[in-house]
């Protein structure tokens, strides 16, 4: 019964999950997000019914294909739903980890000695945010090499406030936003937008805001490293060609994933190196 609260939070990150699917074809055919909008399959565009809908067990029921017109169901929707899951419990786990370490396990009380901590709340919901937006970029730009001001700029403002109501320093935050904002602006404006995109300067922004300084100098080096390692083997193994456009976002989700969860152990690892 103890991991019950575990079960509950992966089931909501499967859901979590699905919207993210959902919003993801919607913003990019234009679909309204709210309202009275029924779901549809993007092959034959017929209307869903909610038992076609369940993450993850619909897919699983209907051998990935739709009911309607037999068309495949793309591997995106159960991979995102699963990712979520999994990071929402994670996520959970490491939160409850910082306010009140479970001995021996998951347990209630712990759980709820944690709670009434209101800082607990904020930063699960912090975080778990900030996962929701880096996997809407990682799926988003790699199909569409494009940029959704409208999920990443609510993103970065509702970071910056957080952090700030948390204890995080402004002066700290500000500049992490702003210097990673001009790091891409530069980059844009010298390569003329031949080298990445302009949307790339919001997500620096978003980077920055929910990261602080100087975690966010952590989130772009892996997110560089990561894209050179990548780009490199593309072009080795032929799958890409010199001067092809590679969407940078899903780096700098990747990047900013590792900043999040192990930035403060990297930095201190490097400076305890650095003096020796």
């Amino acid at each position: 019964m103890s991991y019950l609260i575990y079960i509950i939070i992966f089931l909501f990150g499967l859901a979590i999950g699905s919207f993210i699917n959902a919003l993801i074809y919607r913003l990019y055919n234009q679909k309204p997000i709210v309202g009275r909008v029924r779901s549809e399959c993007p092959h034959c565009g017929h209307i869903l019914a909610w038992y076609d809908l369940i993450p993850i067990l619909s897919f699983i029921m209907l051998i990935g294909r739709c009911r309607y017109c037999q068309k495949k169901i793309s591997w995106q929707y159960p991979v995102v739903e699963l990712t979520t899951g999994f990071l929402f419990v994670i996520i959970f786990f490491n939160t409850l980890n910082q306010f009140s370490p479970p001995a021996g396990g998951f347990n209630f009380s712990a759980f709820a000695e944690a709670s009434a901590d209101w800082q607990f709340s904020i930063i699960l919901i912090r975080d778990w945010l900030i996962i929701f937006t880096l996997l809407f970029i990682f799926v988003y730009d790699l199909k569409y090499l494009l940029v959704e001001d409208i999920v990443v700029i609510p993103a970065a403002i509702f970071s910056l406030i957080v952090n700030i109501i948390i204890g995080g320093t402004i002066w700290k935050l500000l500049l992490a936003g702003g210097a990673a904002a001009l790091f891409f602006l530069l980059q844009y404006l010298i390569t003329k937008g031949k080298g990445i995109g302009l949307g790339d300067t919001r997500i620096g922004l978003f980077m920055g805001f929910a990261l602080g300084w100087p975690n966010i100098i952590v989130a772009i080096f892996f997110a560089y490293s990561i894209g050179l390692i990548v780009g490199l083997f593309l072009l080795l193994t032929r799958r890409r060609k010199i001067g092809a456009q590679v969407p940078l976002g899903p780096f700098l989700a990747m990047g900013t994933f590792i900043a999040l969860f192990w930035g403060d152990l990297i930095i201190k690892w490097y400076l305890d190196r650095l003096y020796l």
